[in-house]
């Protein structure tokens, strides 16, 4: 499969409410144990893909879901191309994750993960 879905974020205004109605409608594991208590979720799914919930900084409610793609300035540019803007810019986490945001025509947000 090409450029899976491989992760999805929950951002909102209260993270710890959110977290938490999450871990009790699915009955998630989610921790937050780290210095953003950025919930790290696990739905011990097999099949399905796993994800975060967070505060969004900005106060506003979204969800948003992460590609995996090889390239992730060539898909930045390929989204502006097509009338989506880049909102974040490759960035590396260092031991966890490089990762790219954009927004499509529509504002959504949308997030590439490096393969």
């Amino acid at each position: 499969m090409r450029n899976p879905v491989v992760r999805f974020q929950i951002q909102a205004k209260d993270h710890e409410k959110i977290q938490a109605f999450y871990k009790d409608l699915f009955d998630w594991h989610i921790d937050n144990n780290n210095p953003f208590n950025y919930g790290m979720v696990d739905t011990h799914a097999e099949g399905g893909i796993n994800g975060g919930i967070a505060s969004a900084n900005d106060g506003t409610s979204r969800v948003t879901f992460y590609a995996q793609v090889d390239d992730l300035q060539a898909y930045l540019d390929k989204a502006e191309r097509l009338g989506g803007k880049t909102v974040l810019p490759p960035m590396e986490i260092p031991d966890t994750v490089t990762l790219a945001m954009f927004s499509d025509p529509e504002g959504n947000l949308i997030g590439l993960m490096k393969g």
